[in-house]
């Protein structure tokens, strides 16, 4: 018999229906390469390993409901139905669904240890404490690669550069990143209970939840639970939670938000030391006003005065000017007190940058005098052997006619050793 003889279309249709039932629904796993995404919002990309590459189309209403943007070179998975595209004849994989591999399991195990641990009471908030309003001092726990301790630190200062700040360092991301974690915490928590620190924030920046899975470790939430201080957790980005935000005492969205309510502006505290001066300064005024109306009521009721209350009426006048001067200058004295106060609420940060330039420049006056080339310029000379560089320290080093070289302020010049000792060529 004669083979079939096929029309492209139909065979086309053929492989598409044997597809259809060989395989669909299908489940692929692989690493995206060219995406693109069409004015339309239909996306189109493909899956490729070490031994293969399929196409993939995913149209616009599937393509909404993704949680996150692809790249290129993310391992993802993906549900879909396979077919063939039949006007190029391309093996071709509709997606129906996409995310990124293993975060189905990474999120299953999330939620049970959420169940776990929030079924035992870590999470109550009953147990969650508020944040001081003047710490003695803050603790930070992140990397020092981390893009979210130059936000910290810069916010901490512009807000309260007169808190001291501790950093305790410890990886966020990978397999060591729990362990050293809990030990930063408890580095800080042995200050804590010496009475340095008040807070402590435990913060890293944005990522995706394979990124930030160090923060879901058992271990780690029940270190923060321990914390002998109030903890803000400052993790991810606004919309990512962790175990650790459940555990500690305050979530903050962001590692910047975190430092935001760990410390209020200084100007709100001198502000506050304003209000009170003035609200003093009237209380004192009022007090001393009643009392000189009650002097004038006593200096009414005796009606025209002898000579005796003439005099009585004399030393109650010199009384109350006494009280009036005692209340002003008790009055300057709490205005000049919060004064300096606030100066010192200021300047405390300003001279630790001051002692900080001084030992910078006493280092550099230092390394400035170690400089060889100042030798030189004084008339001396560097000699070395010619042939291998090696510095000449001794007239035992040196034979007749070996070439040397000597290095002056100004330049090098080359010498040969004679009998009678070293002559320039």
């Amino acid at each position: 018999m004669a083979p079939r003889v096929w029309a492209v279309g139909a065979l086309c249709r053929a492989v598409a229906d044997a597809l259809e039932a060989r395989f669909n629904p299908v489940t692929v796993r692989g690493e995206i390469t060219g995406f693109s995404r069409a004015a339309s919002g239909h996306c189109y990309f493909s899956l490729k390993d070490a031994q293969g590459q399929v196409r993939c189309a995913m149209f616009r209403r599937a393509a909404s409901l993704m949680e996150f943007m692809p790249r290129d070179g993310e391992l993802v998975e993906v549900q879909g139905r396979l077919g063939v595209y039949e006007p190029r004849g391309d093996l071709q994989l509709i997606v129906e669904t996409l995310r990124r591999a293993g975060q189905g399991a990474l999120f299953e195990q999330f939620l049970r240890l959420k169940a776990k641990l929030e079924g035992e009471g870590l999470f109550d908030s009953a147990r969650k404490r508020p944040l001081p309003l003047l710490p003695r001092g803050i603790g930070i726990v992140t990397s020092l690669q981390a893009a979210a301790l130059h936000d910290v630190v810069t916010c901490l200062r512009r807000r309260a550069p007169h808190v001291p700040v501790v950093l305790a360092p410890a990886a966020v991301q990978g397999a060591q990143a729990p362990g050293d974690l809990v030990a930063a915490l408890q580095a800080l928590y042995r200050m804590a209970e010496a009475g340095q620190l008040d807070l402590i924030l435990l913060v890293r920046g944005g990522g995706s939840m394979e990124d930030l899975w160090a923060f879901n470790d058992e271990q780690l939430a029940r270190t923060i639970v321990a914390s002998p201080v109030p903890l803000v957790s400052g993790v991810g980005h606004e919309t990512d939670f962790t175990i650790a935000d459940f555990c500690a005492d305050l979530r903050a969205p962001t590692p910047t938000a975190a430092a935001e309510l760990a410390a209020q502006p200084q100007e709100t505290w001198l502000g506050a030391l304003d209000l009170m001066a003035s609200r003093l300064q009237d209380a004192a005024w009022r007090r001393l006003d009643r009392a000189s109306q009650r002097l004038d009521q006593a200096a009414a009721h005796l009606g025209r005065p002898s000579a005796r209350t003439a005099q009585q009426h004399l030393r109650i006048e010199r009384g109350a000017q006494r009280l009036r001067y005692a209340l002003a200058t008790r009055l300057q004295r709490g205005r000049d007190l919060l004064a300096n106060a606030g100066n010192r609420f200021v300047g405390s940060a300003g001279e630790r940058l001051q002692r900080a330039e001084q030992r910078h420049e006493r280092l550099a006056l230092r390394l400035q005098l170690l400089d060889p080339r100042l030798v030189l310029q004084r008339g001396y000379a560097l000699l070395t052997d010619a042939s291998d560089g090696r510095p000449v320290t001794s007239a035992t080093q040196v034979r007749a006619g070996q070439a040397l070289r000597a290095a002056l302020a100004d330049g090098e010049v080359d010498l040969t050793v004679s009998p009678s000792g070293p002559q320039a060529t």
